[in-house]
C-alpha cells in the first residue's frame, strides 16, 4: 500500500457527529416502531467477521460485542466467517435480509482493496451495503521471524529479499487481505520477489511464522508486539507517518529509507443495502457509544488501533466512498488481480 491522505479524519472528534448521534439514540426507538410494526432489535443480533479467530476483527469485535449488546437490549453474536480475503463474509451480508438482524465488521480490504483487486466481486462495496458506522483505524508494521533467519535492520533484510528471489515467504489473512498488499506492495517498491502463502486467519498466520514455514509478514502492532518481547519476531518499522504508541522504539517506513510507503486498515460496521433509517441511526449511535466506554477506548489504544468517533452514517458512507477512489487505482496499479 502506497499512499495515505494527509490529515486522515479518523483520529478527530466531530462534536456535530456526536450530537447528531445522541439524537438518533434518543428518537430511533419510537420511529422503529412506527416505520417497522414494532421495535427493534426484538432477537438476537448476529454480527459476522469476515476474518478467522485472533484476527484484529475478531479481537475488536468481541471487544464490542457485549456493550453492544447492552445497550441494543439484545445478544450480539459475534460469528467468523474466514475466506478470499474477507470477500466471503462481507459477501453474506451484502446478499442478507436488511432486517437489522445482520452486519458485518468489514474493512478497508473488504471495499476499496477488493473493489481493486477482483475481477468478478459479487457486491459493490458502496451500493450492496449500508455503512453503519467506523471502529478504529489499524496502522501495519512489517515483521521478520528469528528463527533461522539474521536481520540487523531493514537495509540488511532488503539486500537478503534482493539477493535471494523467491527464497523467502510471507504470510497474510487471504489474497486481497491487508496484510497480503502491504507485502506485496513493499516488494515491488524494493524490487524483490517473494512467496505469498495465503491463510484462512491470523491464527494460521502465526502458527507458520513461529515454525518457520514463513518468514515475514504485515501486520498490526499490538498482534506483533508479545513476538517482539519474547524474540521470536523482530519488527522492522511501521508504515505509518508516526511511530506506533505501543513500539516507540521501531522506526517508520521513511525513517528506514522507504519515504512514501504507507500501510494501514481500518474497521467499520456495515449492513445489507435497503436497511430501514432508524435502524442505521440506532446502530451507529450504539457503536459510539460503545466506543465511548473507558475500558473499551482504553483497551483500543493499548492495541495501538485508535478509536473512529464522531461519524453519521452518511459521512462514513461518504469515508468509504473516498477511500474506494483512492485504493483501487492503487491496487490496479500494484498488479495484484483475483479472477
Amino acid at each position: 500500500m502506497t499512499q495515505m491522505k494527509s490529515g486522515h479524519p479518523m483520529l478527530a472528534v466531530q462534536r456535530r457527529g456526536l450530537m447528531a448521534l445522541t439524537g438518533a439514540a434518543l428518537m430511533a426507538p419510537a420511529v422503529l416502531r412506527a416505520q417497522t410494526g414494532g421495535s427493534w432489535p426484538s432477537r438476537p443480533i448476529t454480527l459476522i467477521v469476515p476474518f478467522g479467530p485472533g484476527s484484529g476483527t475478531d479481537i475488536t469485535m468481541r471487544l464490542l460485542a457485549p456493550k453492544l449488546s447492552e445497550l441494543l437490549g439484545q445478544n450480539v453474536i459475534v460469528e467468523n466467517k474466514p475466506g478470499a480475503g474477507s470477500v466471503l463474509g462481507t459477501d453474506f451480508v451484502a446478499k442478507a435480509r436488511p432486517d437489522g438482524y445482520t452486519f458485518v465488521l468489514a474493512t478497508l480490504s473488504s471495499t476499496g482493496v477488493a473493489a481493486g483487486l477482483y475481477r468478478n466481486l459479487p457486491y459493490d462495496p458502496v451500493k450492496d451495503l449500508t455503512a453503519i458506522a467506523p471502529t478504529n483505524f489499524i496502522p501495519i508494521c512489517h515483521s521478520v521471524v528469528t528463527k533461522g533467519l539474521v536481520v540487523r535492520d531493514t537495509a540488511d533484510w532488503i539486500a537478503q529479499l534482493k539477493a535471494n528471489p523467491n527464497k523467502y515467504s510471507y504470510g497474510s489473512s487471504g489474497i486481497g487481505s491487508t496484510g497480503h498488499l502491504a507485502s506485496a506492495n513493499f516488494l515491488q517498491r524494493i524490487g524483490a520477489e517473494a512467496v505469498h502463502v495465503p491463510y484462512r486467519g491470523a491464527g494460521q498466520v502465526f502458527t507458520a511464522l513461529l515454525s518457520g514455514e514463513i518468514q515475514f509478514n504485515s501486520d498490526i502492532p499490538s498482534l506483533m508486539l508479545p513476538y517482539n518481547r519474547d524474540g521470536q519476531m523482530k519488527t522492522l518499522f511501521v508504515a505509518t507517518d508516526e511511530r506506533s504508541s505501543i513500539m516507540p522504539d521501531v522506526p517508520t517506513a521513511a525513517e528506514v529509507g522507504l519515504p512514501g510507503y504507507k500501510a494501514y486498515s481500518w474497521y467499520g460496521i456495515f449492513g445489507p443495502a435497503g436497511l430501514p433509517r432508524p435502524i442505521v441511526e440506532r446502530m451507529a449511535a450504539a457503536v459510539d457509544a460503545a466506543l465511548g466506554d473507558a475500558t473499551i477506548g482504553r483497551r483500543l489504544e493499548e492495541m495501538g488501533t485508535p478509536m473512529m468517533r464522531g461519524y453519521t452514517p452518511e459521512r462514513f458512507a461518504q469515508y468509504v466512498k473516498d477511500e474506494v477512489d483512492l485504493w483501487v487505482p492503487i491496487v490496479k496499479a500494484s498488479g495484484a488481480s483475483v479472477n
